[in-house]
This record gives C-alpha cells, sequence and structure tokens, in this order.
C-alpha cells in the first residue's frame, strides 16, 4: 500500500502553505480593517484545518489491511474531502456573520496598499499549491488531495476578488463595496463545499469506475473471447478513494483443467491492472456450458 505514502508530502506542504497564508491574511486584516480581507483570512483556516484533515485521512487510506478491515481503508479519503467540504460551508456562514452589520455602518479601509500587498503574496503561495494538489490528486487519482487542491483554488479566486474589492473601496471611497464582496466570497464557497460534498457522498456509495476505464476492460474480454473460446460476464467494478476494484467471471470449456483456466485468468488480471491504475481484481472461473454458470450474473442472486 505504499501509494499512500508518498502524498503525505503534499498534504505536509498544504499546511505549512496554510500557515503561511494564515500569517499573511491576517496581518493584511489587522492593517487595514476590511471585512473582505477578514473573510479571506477566516477562509484559510479552512484550509488549515482542511489540509490536516488530508493529512490523517491520507495516513489512514494508506494503511496495510488487516483482520478487521481486508479491503483496506481507502474510503477514507472521501471523509477528508466530505468534511472539508462542510467546514467551507461554515466558513462562509462566519464570513458572513462577520459581513452583514457593515452594510450598515461601513468602516473605512486603512493601509490599503499594504493590504493589498500582503494578501497578493498569500495568494500567490496559494495558487502555486493549489495547482500542484490538483495535479497530483488527478495523477493518482486521489479524491482527497484533488479536493484539497481545489479548495486552494476558490481561495485563490476570491482572494482576488477582495484584493480587487479593497483597490475599488480605496479608490472609489464606496465603503459599501468592502462587505458587499465579502458576502459575494461567502457565497462562491458555498457553493465550493457543496460541490466537494457531494463528490465525497457519490464516492461513499460505491460508484463505479469511470466508463473509460471500463471500455479498457471491455477491450481486454473481447481480445480473449475468440482467442481461446472463452467468455466473460458479471464484470463488476466500485472505486474508493485511489483504489479500483474489478470483479468478473471468466466461462471456460469444460474440458479445461483447473491449472490452464487459473493461468488465463492471472494473465487476464495482469493485463487489466497494468491499465486501470491502482486496480485490485478478482476473478471467478465456470465452466462456460453448464446453465448455473449463468445464473450469478448479477451480484445478488434471486
Amino acid at each position: 500500500m505504499a501509494i499512500g505514502r508518498p502524498l503525505e508530502h503534499y498534504a505536509w506542504l498544504s499546511v505549512a502553505g496554510a500557515l503561511a497564508t494564515i500569517a499573511l491574511k491576517t496581518l493584511a486584516w489587522h492593517v487595514t480593517g476590511s471585512v473582505g480581507l477578514l473573510s479571506d483570512a477566516l477562509e484559510s483556516l479552512i484550509n488549515l484545518a482542511g489540509a490536516l484533515l488530508a493529512l490523517s485521512m491520507l495516513r489512514l487510506a494508506a494503511a496495510p489491511p488487516d483482520e478487521a478491515h481486508p479491503y483496506g481503508r481507502f474510503k477514507a479519503e472521501y471523509f477528508a474531502s466530505g468534511i472539508e467540504g462542510a467546514l467551507i460551508v461554515f466558513a462562509a456562514i462566519s464570513i458572513a456573520y462577520a459581513a452583514v452589520p457593515r452594510l450598515a455602518s461601513p468602516a473605512p479601509i486603512e493601509a490599503p496598499l499594504l493590504g493589498i500587498a500582503l494578501s497578493a503574496a498569500a495568494t500567490a503561495i496559494n495558487l502555486g499549491i493549489g495547482l500542484l494538489l490538483i495535479s497530483a490528486g488527478r495523477r493518482v487519482h486521489s479524491i482527497a488531495l484533488e479536493a484539497d487542491g481545489h479548495h486552494l483554488m476558490s481561495d485563490v479566486w476570491t482572494s482576488v476578488g477582495v484584493i480587487a474589492g479593497v483597490a475599488l473601496v480605496a479608490g472609489t471611497g464606496w465603503l459599501i463595496l468592502d462587505p458587499l464582496i465579502a458576502i459575494g466570497v461567502a457565497i462562491q464557497i458555498v457553493w465550493t463545499g457543496a460541490v466537494l460534498m457531494r463528490r465525497s457522498f457519490a464516492g461513499l456509495l460505491d460508484a463505479a469506475i469511470p466508463e473509460a476505464e471500463r471500455a479498457d476492460v471491455e477491450k481486454i474480454f473481447a481480445e480473449y473471447r475468440p482467442r481461446y473460446g472463452v467468455e466473460f460476464h458479471a464484470l463488476l467494478t466500485r472505486q474508493a478513494g485511489a483504489r479500483r476494484f474489478i470483479s468478473f467471471h471468466l466461462l471456460v470449456p469444460d474440458a479445461w483443467p483447473v491449472d490452464r483456466a487459473h493461468q488465463l485468468s492471472e494473465e487476464i488480471e495482469e493485463r487489466i491492472r497494468s491499465l486501470v491504475p491502482n486496480a485490485i481484481t478478482l476473478s471467478h472461473i465456470e465452466p462456460i456450458s453448464q446453465p448455473a454458470s449463468y445464473d450469478d450474473i448479477k451480484l445478488e442472486r434471486w
């Protein structure tokens, strides 16, 4: 289960980035008094919580199977992205709570240029780490890393909006823009949190592997049918975090000895694992001419 270990390095990078951006954005809010920059700093606290949660869940997902969890703990990554989505919604509520009173009594922004510079530096950090996490998450099929990366990218865009808002307030004197932008940030990150939670819940429901990967498996079946006179059915797939689980029934000629059928099944499983990343395969051998071999095509027998 070595796939989880290198991912911790990315999670630690996310933690370090969150600490740096919290310091910079909090300082930006302190010197300006902008509620928009306060909203940005609050979201960075959620970034830290999400990074720590992703780190702990990646460690749990990488733990080897045991007697109590024979299929491993790969779904732990979905808990990380789901809880992070909920934390994002909580951050949005906190931002709105701080911004709404400012609509009635807008406050001036102090030292806007310094605040903008500090926030821009924090945004650059989030941009670099966010792109890196998304790239790594897609490459190794880690929803926890990808979710953390998308969260950071949403933070980048909200930060850009906040910076632009602070600049507009400083340039025009329209103080009402500051709380309005903060509320806009809250609405935007609620959407991000909802998307993360939806993806996590879908993963917990044992969704099938992507259609392109299923097509790769079917191509292998189509190759072996005419070559050996075998048949396949009961192809079942699911994904849990970075892992793909693939099972199928291999129907072989009745006269085949067990060792020949087993050798072919091992060859086919190896081919599948070479095309589908992080796949765990399981095949069931049946005689091709027996009617009972076709009674268990579905997962459940009735």
